[in-house]
């Protein structure tokens, strides 16, 4: 029952990033197969989903951060 109340909270205040890590991993196992430097890109594309999840989590408009990035 502990585990449920967790992971209902853990779903509630950090959905976005959860989201985010989850489609950076799944992009990243359908671009590569196991070696080294494939390794380092799957990292890469859990570290760009955690940043968007996060962003969505504090509720900013990730057009607008796009926008600002490549200004």
């Amino acid at each position: 029952m502990e585990v449920d109340k967790f992971l209902a909270e853990l779903w509630r205040n950090h959905r976005g990033k959860i989201i985010g890590i989850l489609l950076g991993f799944l992009f990243a196992l359908f671009v590569v197969s196991f070696n080294f430097w494939k390794a380092i890109f799957i990292t890469l594309c859990i570290c760009i989903g955690f940043y968007i999840g996060k962003k969505i989590d504090n509720k900013v408009d990730i057009k607008k951060s796009v926008e600002n990035l490549f200004r």
